[in-house]
Protein backbone atom coordinates (compact mmCIF):
# COMPACT_ATOMS: atom_id res chain seq x y z
CA UNK A 1 0.00 0.00 0.00
CA UNK A 2 1.35 3.43 -0.96
CA UNK A 3 1.34 5.80 2.00
CA UNK A 4 -0.89 8.79 1.34
CA UNK A 5 0.91 12.14 1.66
CA UNK A 6 0.15 14.62 4.46
CA UNK A 7 -1.72 16.98 2.15
CA UNK A 8 -4.10 14.25 1.01
CA UNK A 9 -4.56 13.00 4.56
CA UNK A 10 -5.41 16.51 5.75
CA UNK A 11 -7.98 16.76 2.95
CA UNK A 12 -9.49 13.45 4.09
CA UNK A 13 -9.64 14.69 7.67
CA UNK A 14 -11.19 18.02 6.64
CA UNK A 15 -13.88 16.29 4.58
CA UNK A 16 -14.59 13.90 7.46
CA UNK A 17 -15.33 16.69 9.91
CA UNK A 18 -18.68 17.22 8.22
CA UNK A 19 -19.50 13.48 8.10
CA UNK A 20 -20.90 10.92 10.49
CA UNK A 21 -19.34 7.53 11.18
CA UNK A 22 -20.38 5.89 7.89
CA UNK A 23 -19.11 8.81 5.80
CA UNK A 24 -15.80 8.89 7.66
CA UNK A 25 -15.35 5.15 7.17
CA UNK A 26 -15.84 5.59 3.41
CA UNK A 27 -13.33 8.45 3.32
CA UNK A 28 -10.76 6.37 5.16
CA UNK A 29 -11.36 3.43 2.83
CA UNK A 30 -10.86 5.72 -0.14
CA UNK A 31 -7.55 6.85 1.38
CA UNK A 32 -6.56 3.19 1.68
CA UNK A 33 -7.59 2.43 -1.92
CA UNK A 34 -7.46 5.76 -3.78
CA UNK A 35 -8.00 4.17 -7.19
CA UNK A 36 -11.39 2.67 -6.38
CA UNK A 37 -14.80 4.25 -6.91
CA UNK A 38 -17.14 5.04 -4.04
CA UNK A 39 -19.56 2.38 -5.34
CA UNK A 40 -16.87 -0.31 -5.29
CA UNK A 41 -15.80 0.60 -1.78
CA UNK A 42 -19.38 0.70 -0.48
CA UNK A 43 -20.04 -2.73 -1.97
CA UNK A 44 -16.87 -4.39 -0.66
CA UNK A 45 -17.35 -7.09 1.97
CA UNK A 46 -17.08 -5.73 5.51
CA UNK A 47 -13.98 -7.79 6.27
CA UNK A 48 -12.26 -6.47 3.16
CA UNK A 49 -12.84 -2.89 4.29
CA UNK A 50 -11.59 -3.72 7.79
CA UNK A 51 -8.44 -5.35 6.39
CA UNK A 52 -7.78 -2.32 4.16
CA UNK A 53 -8.17 0.04 7.11
CA UNK A 54 -5.85 -2.04 9.30
CA UNK A 55 -3.31 -1.92 6.47
CA UNK A 56 -3.73 1.86 6.23
CA UNK A 57 -3.30 2.17 9.98
CA UNK A 58 -0.07 0.17 9.84
CA UNK A 59 1.25 2.32 7.00
CA UNK A 60 0.42 5.59 8.76
CA UNK A 61 0.96 4.93 12.45
CA UNK A 62 2.69 1.55 12.76
CA UNK A 63 1.61 -1.97 13.65
CA UNK A 64 1.20 -1.60 17.42
CA UNK A 65 -2.32 -0.53 18.40
CA UNK A 66 -3.03 0.42 22.01
CA UNK A 67 -6.56 -0.40 23.16
CA UNK A 68 -8.21 0.52 26.46
CA UNK A 69 -11.51 -0.84 27.73
CA UNK A 70 -13.39 -0.47 31.00
CA UNK A 71 -14.20 -3.68 32.86
CA UNK A 72 -17.89 -4.41 32.39
CA UNK A 73 -18.32 -6.16 35.74
CA UNK A 74 -20.61 -4.41 38.22
CA UNK A 75 -18.66 -2.41 40.77
CA UNK A 76 -15.31 -2.80 39.02
CA UNK A 77 -14.76 -0.49 36.03
CA UNK A 78 -10.99 -1.06 36.00
CA UNK A 79 -9.12 0.01 32.86
CA UNK A 80 -8.11 -2.91 30.66
CA UNK A 81 -5.11 -2.09 28.50
CA UNK A 82 -3.68 -4.32 25.78
CA UNK A 83 -2.18 -4.16 22.29
CA UNK A 84 -3.19 -5.43 18.86
CA UNK A 85 -1.06 -6.01 15.76
CA UNK A 86 -2.46 -4.08 12.77
CA UNK A 87 -0.36 -6.16 10.40
CA UNK A 88 -1.85 -9.43 11.58
CA UNK A 89 -5.39 -8.06 11.39
CA UNK A 90 -4.78 -6.67 7.89
CA UNK A 91 -4.12 -10.23 6.74
CA UNK A 92 -7.61 -11.42 7.77
CA UNK A 93 -9.54 -11.11 4.52
CA UNK A 94 -12.80 -12.63 3.29
CA UNK A 95 -12.75 -15.86 1.32
CA UNK A 96 -16.28 -16.44 0.01
CA UNK A 97 -17.03 -19.28 -2.43
CA UNK A 98 -16.93 -18.16 -6.05
CA UNK A 99 -20.61 -18.92 -6.54
CA UNK A 100 -21.70 -17.23 -3.30
CA UNK A 101 -22.90 -18.49 0.07
CA UNK A 102 -25.43 -21.28 -0.37
CA UNK A 103 -28.07 -21.94 2.28
CA UNK A 104 -30.57 -24.79 2.08
CA UNK A 105 -32.94 -24.77 5.05
CA UNK A 106 -36.64 -25.05 5.87
CA UNK A 107 -37.70 -25.54 2.24
CA UNK A 108 -35.56 -22.64 1.07
CA UNK A 109 -32.55 -22.66 -1.25
CA UNK A 110 -30.80 -19.28 -1.30
CA UNK A 111 -27.51 -18.06 -2.72
CA UNK A 112 -26.16 -15.01 -0.90
CA UNK A 113 -23.28 -12.59 -1.32
CA UNK A 114 -21.37 -11.13 1.60
CA UNK A 115 -22.80 -7.92 3.11
CA UNK A 116 -21.01 -4.63 2.50
CA UNK A 117 -21.14 -1.16 4.06
CA UNK A 118 -23.91 -0.02 1.69
CA UNK A 119 -26.10 -2.88 2.89
CA UNK A 120 -25.68 -1.93 6.55
CA UNK A 121 -26.39 1.72 5.73
CA UNK A 122 -29.58 0.79 3.86
CA UNK A 123 -30.82 -1.39 6.72
CA UNK A 124 -30.09 1.34 9.27
CA UNK A 125 -31.90 3.91 7.12
CA UNK A 126 -34.98 1.66 7.01
CA UNK A 127 -35.19 1.78 10.84
CA UNK A 128 -36.33 -1.83 11.37
CA UNK A 129 -38.22 -2.32 14.64
CA UNK A 130 -36.07 -5.21 15.89
CA UNK A 131 -33.12 -7.48 15.12
CA UNK A 132 -35.29 -10.02 13.28
CA UNK A 133 -36.59 -7.44 10.81
CA UNK A 134 -33.08 -6.04 10.39
CA UNK A 135 -31.76 -9.51 9.61
CA UNK A 136 -34.48 -10.06 7.03
CA UNK A 137 -33.75 -6.74 5.34
CA UNK A 138 -30.04 -7.52 5.19
CA UNK A 139 -30.57 -11.06 3.92
CA UNK A 140 -33.01 -9.88 1.25
CA UNK A 141 -30.48 -7.32 -0.01
CA UNK A 142 -27.73 -9.93 -0.16
CA UNK A 143 -29.80 -12.68 -1.80
CA UNK A 144 -28.58 -13.39 -5.33
CA UNK A 145 -31.04 -16.18 -6.12
CA UNK A 146 -33.76 -17.65 -3.93
CA UNK A 147 -36.19 -20.55 -4.28
CA UNK A 148 -38.94 -21.58 -1.90
CA UNK A 149 -40.43 -25.01 -2.24
CA UNK A 150 -38.75 -25.37 -5.61
CA UNK A 151 -40.25 -22.14 -6.97
CA UNK A 152 -38.58 -18.80 -7.55
CA UNK A 153 -39.08 -16.66 -4.45
CA UNK A 154 -40.71 -13.26 -4.74
CA UNK A 155 -39.70 -10.07 -2.95
CA UNK A 156 -42.62 -10.67 -0.58
CA UNK A 157 -41.23 -14.14 0.18
CA UNK A 158 -37.77 -12.73 0.91
CA UNK A 159 -39.29 -10.22 3.29
CA UNK A 160 -40.48 -13.17 5.40
CA UNK A 161 -37.36 -15.32 5.45
CA UNK A 162 -37.63 -17.72 8.41
CA UNK A 163 -35.22 -17.46 11.32
CA UNK A 164 -33.44 -20.77 10.55
CA UNK A 165 -32.48 -19.42 7.11
CA UNK A 166 -31.29 -16.16 8.65
CA UNK A 167 -29.15 -18.08 11.17
CA UNK A 168 -27.57 -20.19 8.44
CA UNK A 169 -26.85 -17.07 6.39
CA UNK A 170 -25.24 -15.37 9.42
CA UNK A 171 -23.13 -18.48 10.13
CA UNK A 172 -22.00 -18.79 6.50
CA UNK A 173 -21.14 -15.09 6.32
CA UNK A 174 -19.13 -15.26 9.55
CA UNK A 175 -17.18 -18.28 8.31
CA UNK A 176 -16.43 -16.68 4.93
CA UNK A 177 -15.68 -13.21 6.31
CA UNK A 178 -14.21 -13.58 9.82
CA UNK A 179 -12.80 -10.06 9.81
CA UNK A 180 -16.20 -8.39 9.38
CA UNK A 181 -16.48 -7.97 13.15
CA UNK A 182 -13.59 -7.94 15.61
CA UNK A 183 -14.81 -8.89 19.07
CA UNK A 184 -12.31 -8.42 21.89
CA UNK A 185 -12.59 -10.60 24.98
CA UNK A 186 -10.34 -9.58 27.84
CA UNK A 187 -10.12 -10.87 31.40
CA UNK A 188 -9.88 -8.15 34.03
CA UNK A 189 -6.68 -8.25 36.08
CA UNK A 190 -8.53 -6.78 39.05
CA UNK A 191 -11.67 -8.91 39.34
CA UNK A 192 -11.09 -11.65 36.78
CA UNK A 193 -14.38 -11.05 34.98
CA UNK A 194 -14.35 -11.21 31.17
CA UNK A 195 -15.22 -8.14 29.13
CA UNK A 196 -16.32 -8.32 25.50
CA UNK A 197 -16.33 -5.37 23.10
CA UNK A 198 -16.24 -4.84 19.36
CA UNK A 199 -13.38 -2.84 17.89
CA UNK A 200 -14.51 -0.51 15.10
CA UNK A 201 -11.29 0.05 13.14
CA UNK A 202 -12.83 2.97 11.22
CA UNK A 203 -13.68 4.83 14.44
CA UNK A 204 -10.32 3.94 15.99
CA UNK A 205 -8.38 5.14 12.94
CA UNK A 206 -10.46 8.31 12.66
CA UNK A 207 -9.62 9.22 16.27
CA UNK A 208 -5.91 8.81 15.50
CA UNK A 209 -6.18 10.77 12.25
CA UNK A 210 -8.00 13.59 14.02
CA UNK A 211 -5.27 13.89 16.68
CA UNK A 212 -2.54 13.70 14.01
CA UNK A 213 -4.18 16.39 11.86
CA UNK A 214 -4.62 18.83 14.73
CA UNK A 215 -0.99 18.35 15.81
CA UNK A 216 0.22 18.83 12.24
CA UNK A 217 -1.78 22.02 11.77
CA UNK A 218 -0.26 23.38 14.97
CA UNK A 219 3.18 22.61 13.54
CA UNK A 220 2.22 24.43 10.33
CA UNK A 221 1.05 27.43 12.33
CA UNK A 222 4.28 27.63 14.36
CA UNK A 223 6.59 27.21 11.37
CA UNK A 224 4.60 29.61 9.18
CA UNK A 225 4.73 32.19 11.95
CA UNK A 226 8.47 31.72 12.46
CA UNK A 227 9.68 31.41 8.87
CA UNK A 228 6.85 32.69 6.69
CA UNK A 229 6.61 29.40 4.82
CA UNK A 230 3.38 28.31 3.14
CA UNK A 231 1.43 25.23 4.19
CA UNK A 232 2.50 23.20 1.10
CA UNK A 233 6.14 24.07 1.78
CA UNK A 234 5.87 22.93 5.40
CA UNK A 235 4.01 19.74 4.51
CA UNK A 236 6.73 18.93 1.97
CA UNK A 237 9.28 18.71 4.80
CA UNK A 238 9.99 15.29 6.23
CA UNK A 239 8.72 14.74 9.80
CA UNK A 240 12.33 14.70 11.02
CA UNK A 241 13.20 18.06 9.45
CA UNK A 242 9.92 19.55 10.59
CA UNK A 243 10.63 18.50 14.16
CA UNK A 244 14.18 19.96 13.96
CA UNK A 245 12.86 23.34 12.82
CA UNK A 246 10.30 23.28 15.62
CA UNK A 247 13.09 22.64 18.14
CA UNK A 248 14.99 25.61 16.72
CA UNK A 249 11.88 27.77 17.18
CA UNK A 250 11.56 26.61 20.79
CA UNK A 251 15.21 27.42 21.50
CA UNK A 252 15.06 30.87 19.93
Amino acid sequence: MAVTGPGELLATWEAGLAEQDAGRALLLHRAARPGESAHTLSSAPLGERAADLFALRRALFGERMEVTLDCAADGCGAALEFTLDAGELAAVRPAPPEDGLRVAEDGWSVRFRLPGPADLAAVAAARPPDALHAGRLLAARCALTAHRGGHLATDEDLAQLPEPVLRRFAEAAEAADPGAELTLRVACAECGAPTAAELDIAAYLWTELDAWARDLLLDVHLLASAYGWSEPEILALSPLRRRYYLELCADA
